[in-house]
């Protein structure tokens, strides 16, 4: 059933201060201005051994005045909810654009986007977390652990259940206004198992992903998550993991879970197609990428059955919005397509100045912030590798294995600057010999280059075996910014991919 936006929000006076600064903007000669308006609600609970360790409840509330003065960026934020200071702060924007200009290599442009006259948008959820008691909560958590740390090969369990309620409200100079409200959520357990005469541990974590919706999905009252069955399962598997043999490294095929894949997409596909990182904007923090502009629509990413899209537009995304930072509708959109480098993610200057080499005069929505007090930035859509129509289990995946390795649940990973060399390991590793599994190794991580890891992409599953994964907090930009962002993949097989053994990579 649709959610009303929250009155609480819909009751502060963002309104009146986007008239008034909007206006002020206008009148000094910007010929564009944006306000947002932001309410961003959190709770993180933390738990170990069954027992509350730690509470915190947030709530940031502000806005946002963004200018294009003579082609030139400037912004201003505030906290103080007067017309007044709306006014100052659009004065304020344009003021650092008049700085700025001296300082501007080229005249910043907008792809021009339809307008979007007061609409609004609401996530897909059935019980808002914030409406639900914190005793509720901590009831839950408190219980689901002791059940985990009651079992035999546990020594003990650690819990969190983060939960996020975001709104915003932007308005701009050509007559778009859009209101939204989106939820999401992650419980998440880990077992920790430890010997005590050779100090060696290891853990299990659960695999239900953060995820666009809301306490449903903590209770498995939408069925999306068997708790019970997750919980169970995690001392036995940590039992078996704990005698598990060491691997042998050398070169394996591999069937990666969902649970796994997604990290490896967002690392090497997720970032590395973000067009201000191609172009060399992110170069002294976070990297560029080898998949630069003039390699679209040549470059070989992968194999031919490479599919992968780019959306903000997913049902339980977490990357998923109505409208953008910048007012831009969401959109799905190809990114690789045929194993061929097609597409990017974008925001309405990198799309209005690459549009020739793009093939495109329109953003797909790309732009976001993570607070009202930071600018938005090109930021990730749920990107996503597409499965294969009538494609085959992972059972059927793995039957196809003579010698190799099925990789489950995200772990530890590595990738370099350009996003192209990198590592992963995962929760659990199980051997595969003559198309079976034959129980579980350890101490394993992946290794290859981006170009060469999904060219060797065999087969993907079928839309049976597809998952949304994704994480609350993925970082960009300076001053740093988290994201969230989800990324569905279906189980895939990949062909003699080098393994490596940890324990003695690190010197154990």
């Amino acid at each position: 059933m649709p959610h009303e936006i929250d009155p609480a929000f819909m009751a502060l006076p963002m309104r009146s201060l986007a008239d008034a600064a909007l206006q002020r903007a206008t009148e000094l000669g910007a010929e564009h201005a944006d306000f947002r308006f932001e309410r961003i609600r959190s709770q993180d609970l933390s738990f170990r051994d069954g027992r509350l360790e730690g509470s915190r409840d947030g709530e940031d509330v502000g806005f946002a005045v963004r200018v294009l003065h003579q082609g030139t960026w400037g912004f201003a934020a505030a906290v103080d909810l007067t017309p007044d200071v709306a006014v100052r702060t659009a004065e304020q924007a344009v003021d650092l654009a008049k700085v700025s200009r001296e300082l501007s290599p080229s005249r910043v442009e907008l792809a021009a986007e339809p307008v979007h006259p007061d609409v609004t948008w609401v996530s897909a959820y059935d019980i808002d977390p914030f409406a639900v008691p914190d005793s509720e909560k901590i009831d839950r958590m408190v219980g689901q652990s002791m059940r985990v740390l009651a079992q035999a090969s546990v020594d003990h369990v650690t819990a969190t259940l983060q939960q996020v309620q975001e709104n915003t409200f932007y308005a701009d100079n050509h007559g778009t206004v859009t209101t939204q409200q989106r939820v999401r959520i992650h419980p998440e357990f880990e077992a920790l198992k430890v010997d005590a005469d050779s100090g060696r541990f290891e853990t299990m974590r659960t695999l239900a992903a953060p995820a666009g919706r809301g306490w449903e999905y903590a209770t498995g009252a939408d069925g999306v998550v068997d708790w019970g069955a997750a919980l169970d399962e995690l001392g036995p598997l940590l039992a078996e993991k704990f005698a598990a043999p060491s691997i042998h490294p050398d070169s394996y095929d591999l069937v990666i879970d969902p649970t796994n894949l997604w990290l490896t997409i967002h690392e090497s596909v997720g970032h590395a197609t973000e067009l201000d990182r191609a172009l060399g904007y992110e170069a002294n923090y976070a990297g560029t990428s080898f998949a630069t502009l003039d390699q679209l629509w040549t470059l070989r990413y992968g194999s031919p059955i490479m599919h992968v899209t780019g959306d903000r537009t997913t049902p339980h995304g977490l990357s998923t919005i109505g409208y953008d930072d910048e007012g831009v509708q969401t959109q799905s959109w190809d990114i690789i397509s045929g194993g061929t480098l097609v597409g990017y993610q974008l925001d309405r200057a990198m799309a209005a100045a690459n549009a020739s080499a793009l093939g495109t005069t329109r953003s797909n929505g790309c732009a976001f912030a993570d607070s009202p007090g930071h600018v938005p930035v090109q930021r990730m859509a749920n990107v996503s590798l597409q499965p294969t129509d009538g494609g085959p289990s992972t059972d059927e995946l793995i039957s196809q294995v003579e010698d190799g390795i099925y990789v489950v649940g995200d772990k530890s990973w590595s990738i370099d600057m350009q996003r192209y060399n990198f590592q992963f390991t995962g929760q659990r590793f199980y051997r595969i010999r003559g198309g079976e599994i034959d129980g579980q190794v350890r101490d394993v991580a992946y290794q290859a280059t981006t170009t060469d890891f999904w060219g060797s992409m065999a087969a993907v599953g079928g839309p049976q075996t597809y998952r949304l994964g994704g994480a609350f907090n993925c970082g960009k930009a300076q001053p740093g910014q988290i994201a969230p962002v989800s990324h569905g993949c279906p189980s895939a097989l990949f062909r003699d991919i080098r393994v490596l053994n940890t324990a003695a990579e690190g010197g154990q």
